[in-house]
């Protein structure tokens, strides 16, 4: 069973995306290596893919008004409002093993996934 890490509500809005504690602990290892301590994981949603939207996560040092942001932990994640809305109930996870190592989004309102596990509608 994965536990979630606790997430501090910044603003108003239910948090879109939630880490679990493997994910967590791998972007706080990640944000580690950087330079930079204004950086924040940022998940969006995209037009594109070959089921209709695609996933895109990058770390950014840039909030907008509008965006989503919660802690988890010491990490930061910046969600914007339109892809909010497609994440809502997600949770962001991390394997680390000898198949199919990474990380990955459960998207409860996927009602159609690619084989490749990038993109849904």
């Amino acid at each position: 069973m994965t536990t979630m890490s606790t997430s501090v509500n910044i603003g108003k809005k239910p948090a879109p995306v939630t880490l679990s504690d493997g994910a967590s602990a791998k972007v706080a290892e990640l944000l580690a290596q950087e330079e930079g301590e204004e950086l924040a994981l940022r998940v969006a949603v995209k037009p594109g893919g070959c089921s209709g939207y695609s996933y895109e996560m990058f770390f950014d040092t840039e909030v907008m008004p509008d965006d989503v942001v919660r802690e988890f932990g010491s990490v930061r994640v910046v969600v914007d409002s339109a892809s909010a809305e497609l994440l809502t109930g997600s949770t962001l996870e991390y394997s680390d093993g000898l198949q199919g190592a990474g990380f990955n989004i459960i998207n409860p309102n996927a009602t159609r996934t690619c084989g490749c596990g990038s993109s849904f509608s």
